[in-house]
């Protein structure tokens, strides 16, 4: 006799609205700012980790 799964609960009941909002108001800030990785950084460093590389992770740099 096979057994029905039971559901596995969401890793993430409750959401912190606040947070939430803080969170993105930073990001906006930090882009208002300047504060950004370029994609094609990204992309190729999300390359080498699917890879198995394990480059350090991309910085921002300030853009005009």
């Amino acid at each position: 006799m096979i057994e029905a799964m039971q559901p596995v609960p969401p890793l993430f009941t409750d959401v912190d609205e606040d947070a939430k909002r803080r969170a993105i108001r930073q990001g906006l800030a930090s882009v208002e700012a300047g504060r950004v990785v370029d994609h094609g950084v990204v992309s190729t460093w999300l390359t080498k980790l699917a890879k198995g590389e394990r480059p350090a992770a991309p910085r921002s740099t300030r853009k005009p």
